[in-house]
This record gives C-alpha cells, sequence and structure tokens, in this order.
C-alpha cells in the first residue's frame, strides 16, 4: 500500500470489532510519533506537563538523537479527539520516534492535531501542569523525579530502583533498556536517582496529596530493576516491600498499591501482601518457552521458565487470582533474527499463553513493545512488530477473556473507548465499559 493511512484504513475495516481508536493508539505506541517545535513543552517551567521518562526511554533514539526534543521534552502523554474519524477521547504514551508519519503539531490558531501523511487526522490534547509539579522537595529535588504520575494522572509510578541487576548481554532482557536510560539521563546532567530514599518518597507523596485536591491519582506502582543480590542490604521482596509499608503506614487506604517485581517464591509473595501491597505483577515477558530462554537470558538462569509460571499461579493463593497481573511485551514475538515470521503463528503462541493465565481466573496484561535502539532487539528490528499484529492481539485478547468470564483487571482506572486512562496500550480501550464496576473490585 502506497501510505501509512491506506495501511490503517485497511486494518480498520477488515477489523471492525476492534476500536478504531486502538488502532491508531497502536500504531502510534510500536512506531512513535514526532513533534514540531510548536508541539514541544517548556519542561516544568511551563504548562504542560513534560515527559518524564519514568523508567524506560520509550522513544526511537538516544537523547542525542531526539534534536530539540531532547532539550524541551514533549508532554507526558497526549489525547486524541474528533478528526475525520471521529475518535473518542484517547490517552497515549509519547514515543518520540523523529522520522515516524505521525506528527503533532500546531495550525495557524495554535491549536494541535496529529498529521498523518499531511493531513490531520485528530485535535491533540496534552495534559496541564498539575499544581503538585510545581513544588519541590525540602532537598530541592522536583516531584516530577522522584514521584511522576502517569495515564492522565491516574498512577504515581514509583521507580525506587533506576537500574538492573540483571546487567550485560548474557543477562538483560533483550528489549530493555533501563540501564541504558539510567546512564544517558546522568551522561546528559538530568537529575535520575538510582535508589530513592523512602522519606522522599513520602514527601513527594504528601505534596501530590496536599494539591491533588480532585484526588484523580488512584494508585501507585512500586517498580524498578530485578534484585539478584541486594540493594541497600534488602533482598528484592524487602526491598520493595518496605516503600508500600511506609506509604500505607502514612496514607492508609489512599491508593491503590501495586508491585512490579519478579515472580519471587511464595513466602517473600507473601511479604508483599503484609506490607499493605494490594495489587502484584510478575511479569512473565513473553509466552513461547525458546523466546523467553533468548530474551530474558537473566530471568532463565535465575529462576527458569517453568518455576516462573508456578510462581505466578502460586501468588494467587497469596493475592487472589484477579489481584495477580502478569505483563507481558507485546510484540517481541515477531522480532527477527528469533521470532515468528507469521503473525498467525505470533497471535496463536500469545493466545496458548492467555489461556493459559486465564483458565487459572489470572489476567495478563500487555505493554506494546517500544524497539529502543540500544537494545539488541531494537537495533535489529526498529520498525517493531506489524501493526497487524497488535490489532489481532486486542481480538484475541478480548475473546480469551470472553471464553473464561473475565472482566479488566483492577488498578486501571475505567476500561472501554473513550474512557479508558491506560496508555502504553490499547487492552483497556478495547474492552467492554463497566459503569462503576472498575475500582469497586480492586481489593
Amino acid at each position: 500500500m502506497g501510505s501509512r493511512t491506506a495501511l490503517v484504513e485497511d486494518l480498520m475495516e477488515r477489523f471492525p470489532h476492534v476500536p478504531r481508536e486502538a488502532v491508531f493508539k497502536e500504531d502510534l505506541l510500536r512506531g512513535g510519533v514526532a513533534f514540531d517545535p510548536s508541539a514541544l513543552s517548556d519542561n516544568e517551567d511551563g504548562e504542560v506537563k513534560p515527559k518524564s521518562y519514568f523508567i524506560f526511554s520509550f522513544d526511537h533514539g538516544t537523547l542525542p538523537e531526539l534534536g530539540e526534543a531532547a532539550l524541551r521534552r514533549p508532554p507526558e502523554e497526549i489525547i486524541l479527539t474528533g478528526g475525520p474519524y471521529d475518535l473518542r477521547r484517547t490517552v497515549v504514551s509519547v514515543r518520540v520516534n523523529p522520522s515516524s508519519p505521525y506528527r503533532v503539531a500546531a495550525d495557524d490558531e495554535g491549536l494541535l492535531g496529529l498529521y498523518l501523511d499531511g493531513r490531520r487526522i485528530a485535535d491533540v490534547g496534552v495534559p496541564p501542569m498539575p499544581e503538585y509539579y510545581r513544588h519541590t522537595l525540602s532537598n530541592g529535588k522536583s516531584v516530577m523525579e522522584v514521584a511522576p504520575t502517569i495515564q492522565w494522572g491516574y498512577l504515581i509510578y514509583l521507580t525506587v530502583f533506576r537500574v538492573c541487576q540483571y546487567f550485560g548481554a548474557k543477562e538483560e532482557c533483550q528489549y530493555c533498556d533501563i540501564n541504558h536510560n539510567w546512564r544517558q539521563h546522568k551522561a546528559a546532567g538530568r537529575p535520575y536517582t538510582g535508589v530513592k530514599d523512602v522519606e522522599e518518597v513520602l514527601e513527594a507523596l504528601e505534596i501530590i496529596d496536599r494539591y491533588d485536591t480532585q484526588k484523580a491519582s488512584t494508585a501507585y506502582t512500586l517498580t524498578g530493576g530485578a534484585i539478584t543480590r541486594t540493594v541497600a542490604g534488602r533482598d528484592e521482596a524487602d526491598f520493595y516491600g518496605h516503600y508500600a509499608k511506609a506509604i500505607e503506614e502514612r496514607f492508609p487506604g489512599r491508593w491503590i498499591g501495586k508491585v512490579v517485581a519478579q515472580a519471587l517464591p511464595k513466602p517473600d509473595v507473601q511479604r508483599f501482601k503484609d506490607y499493605g501491597v494490594q495489587i502484584y505483577h510478575p511479569n512473565f515477558e513473553v509466552w513461547d518457552r525458546r523466546l523467553f530462554e533468548l530474551y530474558c537470558p537473566g530471568k532463565e538462569r535465575y529462576v527458569g521458565r517453568d518455576e516462573w509460571h508456578r510462581r505466578i499461579l502460586d501468588s494467587a493463593d497469596v493475592f487472589g487470582a484477579r489481584n495477580v497481573i502478569p505483563n507481558f511485551v507485546a510484540g517481541v514475538e515477531m522480532a527477527e533474527p528469533f521470532g515468528f515470521t507469521t503473525v498467525d503463528e505470533a497471535i496463536a503462541s500469545t493466545t496458548e499463553g492467555l489461556r493459559f493465565f486465564m483458565s487459572h481466573g489470572i489476567t495478563p496484561r500487555f505493554t506494546t513493545w517500544c524497539p529502543e535502539p540500544t537494545t539488541p532487539l531494537g537495533k535489529a528490528n526498529p520498525q517493531g512488530a506489524p501493526l497487524e499484529y497488535h490489532i489481532r492481539l486486542l481480538e484475541a485478547y478480548r475473546a480469551t477473556m470472553d471464553d473464561f468470564g473475565l472482566s479488566s483487571p483492577p488498578g486501571y482506572g475505567p476500561p472501554g473507548p473513550g474512557r479508558a486512562v491506560f496508555s502504553v496500550s490499547s487492552f483497556m480501550d478495547s474492552l467492554p465499559a463497566e459503569e462503576g464496576a472498575q475500582e469497586a473490585n480492586a481489593v
């Protein structure tokens, strides 16, 4: 086909049950978006909430390759509405790609729009600078550095350990740039705290709680790199768990507490629960055995795929199946040179994994793969996975949930096109709306 527009419209026609908003959102997430200077923020001094780089770069270039977008950050997220496709409100995480066919720019009247193949296809909204970002901690650190918010303010993202102890080519996950992202921010002279002090986190949360008068922030996620030894004398469960304990003691019941960590033995998982964590994300990354061994060499070496899956199932005994939500990185199944060569094969494999977990009442979720260029898979696959894969995954995901009678997982805000706020994939946009049911089932 001669244009990106033709490809997108063909997929919308072939898969009418997938919301049209999700088709555009997945294309922006998998391939990135370019920003005209008129659409960039003024960093923390402006009126727009800037991109915080909360854990990974989620960019298609290194900071030196992004041009002005590295100096004046783009917004954290954008909202798409209207246009010739009459798009419902769609929140999209920003992944910068200067060579993307999609471009955000202001028109002659200063109104931002999303352009594809030179045609304006949607109005663009940007997140306003939250009041709590305008205040600093007593030591001068910014709230954005210590406790950034994403998903249009719904989620406080606490990356309390900014590097991973799976290190080097023989241990790092082949799609993950957490360690490089740390290095590039330090090289650029940006503040990027490696291990966040618990008192700093609490102070940042106090500022958010004080100025978030609308109570838009509903959940927090504790996360960071894998810990194979110790950090500050603590193992992984104790390290991440002690933040939860401190938060829950200071702010009992204020937020839904979530932790993203490795699949740990049941006694360690119980410690998370005892510390006050409500939702556990032991990410399984990719389903296929061969690809897991190739793409997650550290996890295979230290734990192993079969044991990883057993631990996920065991954790349901602690948290309840509904509150165990493992993530996978959607798209790496098709990464060259080892991945599946057809969309049919990739979807069949991933659906097998979905059925495995959902048959036990566990509902996985996924992040749309962004091929960051400093990772082995990103270098080999700069275009990522085909858009058709992502659209068919949304179809298969919803069908599998329906087969097992499952509803949208808790802690992600409302489901449904025009309502979802989860910004790094379209799985919530593609599920049916559940009026009043979402957060009532959080724990």
